[in-house]
């Protein structure tokens, strides 16, 4: 691939696809990084590799892209940690980007790594938050860096991490945290066509077969979540805020602490260590309220908590507090709502 610095690329997103169907974290990246290019005055480009992908770079423009490069090889129908990585060094090492962003997805989360160790740059996974800043230190002062914000020690802090030395600054985003700009089909931008050399190297992984369960739990796409916390008490209570969820046609989170004591799964977490949601209406249900729980979801149009403890912390961003036992309060909710 030949050298497209003239492209004056700020920010670089890996535009990840499975199957054709464009994941929704890269189009939150590209909302993202434009507003981190303009701070640099320069401009935004996506890699898509795969196979047959070429009809997913126009959307691409729409959510933001300048420049989309497309890879395209049958090697790379399906996602192997060696090709990919190989095709996306060769991208960034010919458009030279400042910043180059992943989705913290689990094909990110595994790719983002090898492309940093091929490049031999930093890597900061996780991250909740992107801006860009100065940063000083004995060596020196350095302007416009990329400040990659992530919460540490199992969240009870917030770090701010930066690559003051070399290039490109690398990270890995969580899905759900940037919000997605709406498309603009005015916006205008050119699709390079990549020519895609792999060595022997590749066919060292063959995929023989590939087995895809279907997702249960959209939190990110829900407009109702009924969520609960350490005060459910147990697996059993949840069936209680199941029962709410269903009558709303909503979906079922939890905190961390319900879900580390074994309440209910990981895929229902809301909070930094979970996903992130923004649905038109959160209700609470025995959650405390912990900074790392509230980070998640204070974005939410409408929240309703409800606790016994009238000093949670989670009464300081809900719309409607409601003190009281939830196990009196929800059947009261449930049955409200079916007279209506």
């Amino acid at each position: 691939m030949t050298e497209h610095s003239q492209h004056n690329i700020g920010v670089l997103v890996f535009a990840e696809q499975e199957e054709g169907v464009q994941a929704d974290v890269s189009l939150e990246l590209l909302s993202k990084a434009r507003e981190l290019a303009a701070k640099l005055g320069k401009k935004v480009a996506a890699a898509l590799p795969g196979h047959n992908v070429g009809g997913l770079a126009p959307a691409l423009i729409t959510y933001g892209a300048d420049t989309v490069f497309v890879a395209e090889d049958p090697a790379l129908q399906h996602y192997t940690t060696v090709p990919y990585a190989e095709v996306v060094s060769d991208i960034i090492r010919a458009c030279k980007p400042e910043i180059v962003l992943f989705g913290a997805s689990l094909i990110g989360r595994d790719l983002a790594p090898r492309v940093a160790s091929i490049l031999r740059t930093g890597l900061t996974a996780d991250c909740t938050d992107l801006q860009i800043g100065d940063y000083e230190d004995k060596s020196g002062s350095y302007k416009d860096l990329l400040l990659q914000i992530r919460p540490a020690f199992g969240g009870n802090i917030i770090a701010t991490i930066v690559t003051p030395r070399h290039r490109p600054q690398m990270a890995t985003v969580r899905e759900g945290v940037m919000q997605l700009a709406p498309p603009d089909a005015a916006r205008t931008g050119e699709i390079v066509p990549v020519d895609v050399k792999l060595g022997n190297t590749h066919e060292l992984v063959r995929v023989v077969e590939r087995l895809k369960a279907e997702k249960k739990v959209n939190l990110k796409g829900a407009s109702v979540i009924v969520a609960g916390g350490a005060g459910v008490g147990g697996p059993d209570g949840f069936e209680l805020i199941r029962e709410l969820a269903r009558t709303l046609g909503g979906e079922v989170g939890a905190s961390r602490a319900a879900v580390d004591a074994g309440y209910i799964g990981k895929e229902h977490q809301v909070g930094q260590t979970g996903t992130t949601v923004r649905p038109k209406v959160y209700i609470a249900c025995g959650i405390s309220g912990q900074v790392q729980h509230r980070a998640g979801m204070d974005d939410a149009g409408k929240i309703i908590a409800i606790n016994n403890d009238p000093g949670a912390p989670i009464f300081s961003i809900a719309h409607y507090g409601i003190v009281g036992d939830l196990f009196q309060v929800v059947p009261m909710l449930i049955e409200a709502y079916k007279q209506k």
